[in-house]
């Protein structure tokens, strides 16, 4: 008696709420959920998951199509983590099989086999551990790659050398593969660490109390929130936790918000710990992503260390998860699947039951909202690492002072008091180029976008405007376009900056870290090491330069702009900015040498800024959850937001008033919706935006609303004369 051919449901990349059924032919092997395979989807072929091997289909069985083909012996996406994708897709509203497409590396979303490639891997001979205590002197770059080799007997491979500062090291290589100094091979297997751990400094009290805290709560779930105040120890906590869950046989998966951050983590990590280090993130080639994904998967990395997207990578022995720097905007996906990674990572903690630490010197009012409720155990670290004193802050009133490019007479003395005394000064300023604007001083044109409501940023090192919203740009017009009058910059960015520096202080080397001074591979890199080093006493820099840098001699920090967050539309731009004035102040005074830290402003008596300066992040974060709880604001409300764009200005208006008809019929309890209104850029690369804010003190309730409203939206009129996109619990507003 002929036999049922198999159901198959399968997730596949498109606008579909759900798998899709598939039938499986007759002598394929039934995949099981986790599993990808091959399947037509309209005209073409593409690769899709399982997620299920129903009886049934709710559809006749002659209007199935066939799996053509079974990509994996074995799922490459386990239980526990298509239960994390399963949940995440549900909670963001995001389509299933858009969801596993981007959990997987790109190599196996385009269906090639999920087996480790060859990579080349160097190591030091025995005639370069003679040699190298010889070579510092005569060459630097070959002696800082034999240190590097010399501590790693097992090998490095070329992803790993690109985290040398300052980034060039194809060069020394290649003498030191002539001289016999280095060897290398092809192997499709990561070597193991063999190297002795480097010990550590000491642990102070708070440091021990976090650790002991969270080992006694290795076995189960709990969630941990680290608060320490910059240059306390917050890394040397994570090791001796990492340590003793490598110790158990256990992986550890260790996120960080920015690419940038991972080389230097990467290379103190290497040197603390016996075990192989696995790092994921988006500056890797398709071939190492696949490779780092599957030795986390084959659980031969005991370290994973990743950006946003490792929040997904699979493992076999998960034994604890830390989200470094767990404020930072960067954890959130703003295109796409918008995913929070720290928030995933807490839902994936207590799904493998085991415990997650977050890290900050700042931490998001979220997690501290959190600890007032009893989910999050509150850890404390209150004082700096090696003796270093809390820098000295202080409000500099700019009214009625005479500025040179944004800098004050005040802020100028103080430089050159640091610097006589062999200080490093860093400047912050979170505008990049040479002025946001381009102006007549004739008749008063301005250089806008003509695709954006914005200003084009004048860029004077290659001459150039652009904008920093939609990118279009522009060769610097000679002379006015409306009148032939001379143009001018207003304003400063930090290219302004770094010149009227080099002019106040002649002789003394000025540095610049913004992302058009790091643009080139290993620039960041050498920036860094050109501070490290004393090379660059000055530095100049956008956010960037608050990332976790160490910078032992800087002495003073001066905050150029610090009115730029206080009057913003957007209801986080106050914890934003007091985030990001207290990680910038907490690069000075980070050694033996004495912290000063000069806050510029037109609003000394602002509250939030006395409140900073006087009280700390403590004080800010006590009095800003006052205030958000008496306006039913996150975090003691959940929102969502609808957001539209079109080319033609009303067509994002009239879908969105639809959509709230949509909502407002459904009756949603403790519900309501507030807009339609423009973004605060209504026009931006051509496109005219609005939102719908959706709003709810339950978060339980706007789910249960989001679940009835979401699925129809887009039969609504109207909806396909727009893009439109949902962010739950969005940060941007």
């Amino acid at each position: 008696m002929p036999t049922t051919p198999p159901i198959c449901q399968v997730a596949v990349p498109g606008p579909f709420a759900e798998a899709l059924d598939y039938l499986m032919p007759d002598g394929m092997p039934v995949p099981a959920p986790g599993q990808r395979v091959r399947v037509g989807l309209g005209r073409r072929e593409v690769v899709g998951v399982v997620t299920a091997t129903p009886a049934s289909s709710n559809l006749p069985r002659a209007r199935l199509r066939p799996v053509t083909q079974v990509l994996d012996e074995a799922p490459v996406l386990d239980p526990n983590l298509l239960r994390l994708l399963t949940w995440s897709a549900e909670y963001y509203r995001h389509p299933l099989g858009e969801v596993l497409h981007q959990a997987l590396p790109v190599l196996l979303r385009q269906g090639r086999p999920a087996r480790a490639g060859t990579r080349r891997y160097y190591r030091i001979t025995a005639q370069g551990r003679r040699q190298a205590r010889d070579e510092p002197a005569r060459a630097p770059r070959q002696a800082a790659l034999l240190q590097l080799l010399r501590d790693a007997p097992e090998g490095l491979s070329a992803t790993e050398l690109e985290s040398i500062p300052p980034g060039r090291w194809q060069g020394p290589l290649r003498a030191l593969q002539e001289k016999g100094w280095v060897r290398s091979r092809e192997t499709s297997r990561v070597p193991p660490r063999t190297a002795v751990p480097k010990p550590g400094p000491p642990l102070h009290p708070p440091q021990t109390a976090a650790v002991e805290a969270v080992s006694r709560a290795l076995d189960g779930f709990s969630c941990h929130l680290l608060q320490g105040v910059t240059g306390s120890g917050k890394t040397e906590v994570y090791l001796h936790l990492i340590q003793a869950v490598l110790d158990a046989g256990r992986q550890v998966l260790v996120l960080v918000p920015e690419i940038a951050l991972t080389p230097q983590l990467v290379r103190r990590f290497r040197g603390r710990l016996a075990a192989p280090v696995t790092v994921m993130h988006s500056g890797l080639g398709d071939r190492e992503r696949l490779d780092a994904w599957l030795s986390a998967q084959g659980g031969r990395a005991g370290v994973i260390i990743g950006t946003r997207s490792a929040v997904f990578v699979p493992w076999v022995r998960p034994g604890l998860i830390i989200v470094d720097e767990e404020h930072d905007t960067s954890f959130k996906q703003h295109e796409g699947f918008r995913y929070h990674a720290r928030d995933v990572a807490v839902m994936r903690a207590r799904m493998e039951d085991i415990p997650i630490l977050l890290g900050s010197a700042t931490p998001s009012l979220e997690s501290l909202a959190n600890v007032a409720r009893g989910q999050y155990t509150h850890l404390r670290l209150t004082e700096r690492a090696g003796g270093a004193g809390t820098p000295r802050a202080e409000l500099l009133d700019l009214r009625r002072q005479t500025l040179d490019e944004g800098i004050s007479t005040g802020l100028l003395k103080r430089m050159e008091t640091h610097l006589e005394a062999g200080g490093q000064c860093l400047l912050f300023l979170n505008r990049r180029g040479y002025a946001p604007t381009l102006i007549c001083h004739a008749c008063g044109w301005v250089a806008d976008c003509p695709r954006c409501d914005a200003r084009m940023t004048w860029h004077h090192g290659d001459g150039r405007i652009r904008c920093h919203h939609c990118g279009h740009e522009r060769p610097r017009p000679p002379r006015c376009p409306a009148c032939g009058g001379t143009l001018g910059g207003l304003g400063e960015g930090t290219e302004r900056i770094a010149q009227a520096l080099e002019r106040h202080f002649p002789g003394v080397s000025t540095g610049r870290l913004d992302r058009d001074s790091t643009r080139r591979k290993g620039a960041l890199e050498s920036v860094l090491e050109d501070v490290r080093s004393g090379r660059f006493r000055i530095l100049v820099g956008t956010q960037m330069v608050a990332k976790g840098h160490h910078f032992p001699d800087v002495s003073l920090v001066g905050i150029l702009d610090a009115d730029q967050g206080l009057f913003s539309a957007d209801f986080r731009a106050a914890e934003r900015m007091a985030q990001l004035i207290i990680q910038v102040a907490g690069r000075a005074g980070r050694a033996g040498r004495p912290g000063e830290v000069v806050i510029q402003t037109h609003h000394p008596e602002h509250p939030l800024l006395r409140t900073l300066v006087e009280g700390g992040y403590e004080a800010f974060a006590e009095a800003a959850l006052a205030e958000r709880k008496a306006a039913g604001l996150p975090p003691f409300a959940s929102i969502a937001l609808l957001r539209a764009e079109a080319t033609a200005a009303r067509a994002p208006h009239d879908f969105l008033e639809a959509a709230r008809g949509a909502l407002e019929a459904l009756q949603p309890d403790s519900v309501q919706a507030w807009g339609p209104a423009p973004a605060l850029m209504e026009r931006r690369a051509g496109r005219y935006r609005a939102q719908l804010m959706i709003q709810s003190e339950s978060r339980p309730a706007l789910h249960r609303a989001l679940r009835q409203w979401v699925p129809n939206l887009g039969k609504l009129p109207g909806a396909r004369k727009v893009r439109w996109s949902l962010d739950v619990d969005a940060l941007e507003v």
